[in-house]
C-alpha cells in the first residue's frame, strides 16, 4: 500500500553504450543525451533520486555504466538506483562501490529469485530493488485483469503472473518494487494505474509507478496510488521539468520534497 510519505519525482536514464537513449514499448531505441550532463541537470533540479538502466547486454557496457556512476555519485547528493546486468552479490558489490546506493534486478531475479535473500543479506532490504517488466494479459473481458513478468528486456514472457511475483519477491527480500508496464512505455499516453493500484494494494514495500508518462496531469494520478513516480521521456526531450512536476503535483495536494 502506498504510504502518506512525500511523493518522489525519480528521472530513469536508460543507458547503452555511454549514452541515454529511450524507446517506445521498448522497442525503436533512440539517443536521449549524454547522461552526465543529464544526471547533473536533473540533481539540480530537485530529483529525489535517478535511476540508472544498462540495456546493453555486453560486459562493456555495464563497465561503462559503473565509470559513469562513479563520475556522477561524485557530484551529485542524491541516491541512485543502478539496474541491470546485475546477477550476483558480487555484481551488486561492484555498482555499491561505484557510488550506488541501491541496485535493481529484473531478470536474475526471475531466474534465480534467492538472488533477492543473499542480495537483502548482503547489503540490507533497503538496498534491493526489484524490478517488474510487466505486460497486460488478454483474457475474457469479464475477468480480472492479468499481468506477467517479462524478462530480458521485455522480450520473454515468463508466464509468472506480475502480482504474485511481486508479494513474493518481497518475502524473500526485496525492499521496493519499480513496476514498469511494458504496454505504456514511452507512449506519453499516462500509467497503467490498474497494474499499479494492483500491486501496491498486496505489497507492504514502497512501488515505484514507471512507463507512459506524458502529462503532469499522468504523473500525479500515478503518484497518488504509487510512492514514486519514474519519468524518462518528458525530461529527457524538454517537455517539462522536474520543478514543473512538483509544483502541479503539490497544487493537486501531494505532499512533495522540495
Amino acid at each position: 500500500m502506498a504510504s502518506n510519505f512525500a511523493k518522489r519525482i525519480i528521472p530513469c536514464l536508460d543507458i547503452d553504450d555511454g549514452r541515454v537513449v529511450k524507446g517506445v514499448k521498448f522497442k525503436g531505441i533512440v539517443d536521449a543525451g549524454d547522461p552526465a550532463a543529464l544526471a547533473r541537470r536533473y540533481n539540480d533540479d530537485g530529483a529525489d533520486e535517478l535511476t540508472f538502466l544498462d540495456i546493453g547486454a555486453s560486459y562493456k557496457s555495464r563497465a561503462t555504466l559503473l565509470e559513469l556512476v562513479k563520475t556522477v555519485s561524485a557530484e551529485i547528493f542524491i541516491p541512485l538506483c543502478v539496474g541491470g546486468g546485475i546477477r550476483s552479490v558480487d555484481d551488486m558489490r561492484a555498482a555499491m562501490k561505484a557510488g550506488a546506493d541501491k541496485v535493481s534486478v529484473c531478470t536474475s531475479a526471475l531466474e534465480r529469485p534467492i538472488l533477492l535473500t543473499e542480495m537483502a543479506q548482503a547489503y540490507g532490504k533497503q538496498c534491493v530493488v526489484l524490478s517488474i517488466d510487466a505486460k497486460r494479459i488478454k483474457k475474457d473481458p469479464h475477468e480480472k485483469p492479468c499481468w506477467h513478468a517479462f524478462s530480458r528486456g521485455g522480450r520473454d514472457d515468463t508466464g509468472i503472473d506480475a502480482v504474485e511475483w511481486a508479494v513474493h519477491a518481497v518475502t524473500l527480500g526485496a525492499g521496493e518494487i519499480l513496476l514498469n508496464s511494458i504496454d505504456a512505455d514511452g507512449t506519453n499516453t499516462g500509467y497503467d494505474l490498474e497494474l499499479i493500484a494492483a500491486v501496491t494494494r498486496v505489497v507492504s514495500v514502497p512501488v515505484i509507478a514507471s512507463g507512459g508518462a506524458g502529462t503532469l496531469e499522468q504523473i500525479v494520478a500515478a503518484a497518488k496510488i504509487a510512492d514514486a513516480a519514474l519519468v524518462a521521456s518528458l525530461l529527457h526531450f524538454g517537455k517539462t521539468t522536474i520543478p514543473d512536476i512538483k509544483k502541479h503535483a503539490e497544487s493537486q495536494g501531494l505532499c512533495i520534497r522540495w
